[in-house]
């Protein structure tokens, strides 16, 4: 039995779309009511959480195979995993976005930044060698420059629309983001077979019986 977890919400939805697509059952999924933990005739035994606890499963064994976005995976401390595939879906991006004239300010003071990815953020201007002020968030992170508690935000940008909403716009794109299939390391050396057949499933070469 393959042990899996993946994030509830858009990705459970797109990740069992896909493996249906090719080969696997997954009506049981697709016809679940409240359940969290459910078994496939495939050998899947599949739970749905939230992204920060697919990771901690994993990291503790509790699950072999997990799902979850790259955003989460760039925002936390655990690196103890396979970063196997990606499924390249749940596009977006992370990126700086503030008030136009952000470009030109000049403070007397250190950059306030705000996100609810705080890791995120101390990263990507610590790569730049600017020293920041990170303010964590947990709502909506675009009220950061609205209220004035921070000059700038770090956030994740599908369309745009949210920000330009407010009078914001992007500043500078960070990294690309998208759905990850991630492999405990010591689920991979015994149960590599069922691993890889399940990753083979999600690129459409899942072998026919």
């Amino acid at each position: 039995m393959l042990k899996i977890a993946i994030t509830k919400g858009r990705i459970e939805k797109q990740v069992c779309q896909l493996l249906q697509e090719n080969g696997f059952d997954m009506d049981p999924i697709f016809h679940k009511d409240r359940e969290l933990l459910i078994e496939t005739k495939d050998g899947l035994s599949m739970i749905f959480a939230k992204a920060n606890d697919v990771l901690t499963f994993l990291e503790h064994g509790i699950v072999d195979v997990g799902f979850v976005g790259k955003d989460t995976l760039m925002d936390s401390d655990f690196h103890d995993y396979y970063e196997m595939y990606d499924l390249n879906i749940g596009k977006c991006y992370f990126a700086v976005a503030a008030y136009p004239d952000y470009r030109t300010k000049v403070l007397k003071r250190r950059k306030r930044i705000a996100s609810k990815y705080t890791k995120v953020a101390k990263d990507y201007f610590t790569s730049l060698q600017e020293d920041v002020e990170i303010i964590k968030l947990e709502g909506s992170v675009e009220l950061g420059p609205v209220v004035g508690l921070s000059d700038a935000i770090v956030d994740i940008v599908e369309t745009g629309s949210t920000l330009q909403a407010n009078g914001l716009e992007v500043i500078e794109k960070i990294c690309d983001i998208s759905t990850k299939m991630i492999v405990n390391k010591v689920s991979l050396k015994f149960k590599r077979d069922e691993i890889l057949n399940l990753m083979d499933g999600l690129k459409g070469e899942k072998e026919k019986c």
